[in-house]
C-alpha cells in the first residue's frame, strides 16, 4: 500500500492552517482565539474543515458554551453571522460571546469606570458573595469563603478565603485586602496564591500592611495598596504639600 510523503513546504502549510484557530479550555467552556491576519474566507473556510473533520471528542460530546475572540481584525455584522453559523453546525457548541481586543477592551473599561459599591459584614466559609462591579468590602473573608466580582475587589479586613477579581474576563482587575493571605487568589482565568506563608507573616505582624494582587505579563503579583498608582495611572494621588 503506498503512502504519500510531505514534502516540507506542505508540512509548514498544515501547521500555518492549524494556527489559524487556538482553542482553549476554560472553567466554564472553550475560548476559540481565530487568527488576525488571513483573508477572512480562508478563516470561514478553516472554521469548517475543523468542525466537520475534527475527532476531538470535546467539539462533539455534550453542551459546551464557547467563547469567540477575533483579537483586532475589523469584521462586518455579516461575517460574525457566518462564522456563527458555522459553529451552530455543530449542535454542542452553544455560542456565549463573539468579540474583538476592541469591543473587549470597552466593556472591560466599562467596568472598571463602575462606582465602586460598599458592603459590610463577614463572609463565612460555605458563602460565596457575588458582585457585579467593583466592590469595597468592610469585614473579614474567612476560609472557605469566597468574594466573586466582575471587577475590583478591596476588602478593608482579612481575606483569608477565596477572592475572585474580573470574573467574566477583565485581566486589569484587582484583588486588594489589609490582611492578604487567601486560600486561593483568582484574576480573570489566571489562579494563584500570594508568596508569603502564614509563618513568615506571624513571625513578623509588624510588616502587616494593605496588598493588593495583580496580573503582569498573565502572571500574578503582589504589591504594597501604595503603590498602585503605578497599575492605574487614571487614579489621583495625594502628593502633600
Amino acid at each position: 500500500m503506498s503512502r504519500k510523503i510531505q514534502t516540507k513546504g506542505e508540512r509548514e502549510e498544515m501547521s500555518i492552517k492549524r494556527n489559524l484557530i487556538t482553542i482553549k479550555g476554560v472553567k466554564d467552556g472553550l475560548v476559540f482565539r481565530l487568527d488576525e491576519q488571513c483573508d477572512f474566507d480562508e478563516l470561514l473556510a478553516e472554521i469548517r474543515e475543523m468542525l466537520e473533520n475534527s475527532h476531538q471528542a470535546i467539539l462533539s460530546g455534550p453542551l459546551v458554551s464557547i467563547d469567540v475572540r477575533y483579537g483586532s481584525r475589523e469584521l462586518q455584522d455579516e461575517q460574525k453571522l457566518q462564522i456563527l453559523d458555522a459553529l451552530r453546525s455543530k449542535r454542542n457548541l452553544l455560542v456565549r460571546s463573539i468579540e474583538g481586543s476592541k469591543s473587549a477592551e470597552l466593556r472591560e473599561n466599562a467596568v472598571l469606570r463602575t462606582p465602586v459599591t460598599t458592603m459590610s459584614g463577614m463572609v463565612r466559609s460555605g458563602q460565596v458573595l457575588h458582585h457585579d462591579g467593583n466592590l469595597l468590602f468592610l469585614g473579614d473573608v474567612n476560609p472557605g469563603g469566597s468574594i466573586v466580582c466582575t471587577g475590583d475587589i478591596y476588602i478593608l479586613g482579612a481575606l483569608r478565603g477565596m477572592a475572585h477579581a474580573g470574573s467574566e474576563g477583565s485581566e486589569r482587575a484587582i484583588v486588594g485586602a489589609s490582611y492578604l493571605e487567601p486560600t486561593q487568589l483568582r484574576i480573570a482565568e489566571v489562579i494563584s496564591r500570594p508568596p508569603d506563608s502564614s509563618e513568615e507573616r506571624s513571625s513578623h505582624p509588624q510588616e502587616t500592611q494593605m496588598e493588593f494582587a495583580y496580573l503582569k505579563d498573565g502572571q500574578m503579583q503582589i504589591d504594597k495598596m501604595a503603590n498602585i498608582a503605578r497599575l492605574r495611572r487614571d487614579l489621583n494621588v495625594f502628593k502633600g504639600v
